[in-house]
């Protein structure tokens, strides 16, 4: 036996049997993370006049992974728009909805922009406050890119993206109510996310490549988090496709 087989095995439901609820996650955690109460400077993203239009099924069709980019920086707007098609609000209210599924309506996975080259926008870590929709400064840094490109195993292509993505898991607010087994739908949240990301670039004109293979204490420091209460497990990072 493995710890992958312990976990899937020590979290599986079962009919009579389904595993008890640990006492360690039994307290309250907020539904959103804000870094409003640090301090931290808010930037309101500029939003495009009209939606764009896209094919669904052509979208599909032509998605592809793309690991080589042109030196173009990107719009706020495009920014904007990437940032809602992953984790957007559909529907406001006292329990809102997002563009990607989560279960429970939870929404355990934060969203971090490393932002190299955004027009009008400081190079730096952000990270996507919501329910309002902007972005707070968490590290201002000329170095984003270069940071995030050692995260990721050194991988060329995070360096030359202007901006790359980051979702972390804030493990508390699912599991108060999933207990151990809300590791489980932490992950399968921010391949949701994702993947709506990755069809938003695809349907802009742009490339994506999903990143999963990071260095874990590099990449949390990267963000700031604490690698124990939140730490990052998914990343990704957009740009113009080079030719």
């Amino acid at each position: 036996m493995t710890l992958l087989h312990d976990y899937q095995h020590g979290t599986a439901y079962a009919r009579g049997a389904m595993p008890a609820r640990d006492p360690h996650w039994q307290k309250s955690v907020g539904l959103y993370k804000s870094y409003v109460e640090k301090g931290a400077p808010m930037v309101s993203l500029e939003r495009p006049a009209t939606w764009p239009e896209a094919d669904l099924w052509e979208t599909l069709r032509t998605r592809r992974s793309h690991r080589d980019f042109a030196g173009a920086p990107m719009a706020q707007q495009t920014l904007m728009l990437l940032l809602w098609a992953a984790q957007g609000i559909t529907q406001p209210g006292h329990w809102p909805f997002r563009t990607a599924p989560s279960a429970g309506a939870l929404y355990p996975v934060e969203t971090y922009v490393c932002a190299a080259r955004v027009d009008g926008l400081e190079p730096g870590v952000y990270h996507w406050e919501l329910p309002e929709e902007r972005l707070a400064l968490v590290a201002a840094r000329d170095d984003a890119a270069a940071a995030a490109q050692a995260a990721c195993l050194d991988q060329g292509m995070v360096g030359q993206a202007p901006v790359s993505f980051l979702w972390s898991g804030v493990w508390g607010r699912g599991a108060q109510k999933y207990g151990d087994r809300a590791l489980r739908y932490v992950y399968l949240d921010a391949g949701h996310l994702a993947e709506n990301l990755h069809l938003a670039a695809t349907a802009l004109g742009l490339g994506a490549c999903m990143i999963g293979a990071f260095l874990d204490e590099e990449m949390n420091a990267l963000a700031g988090v604490d690698g124990e209460e939140e730490s990052v497990v998914y990343a990704a990072c957009v740009g113009t496709p080079r030719g």
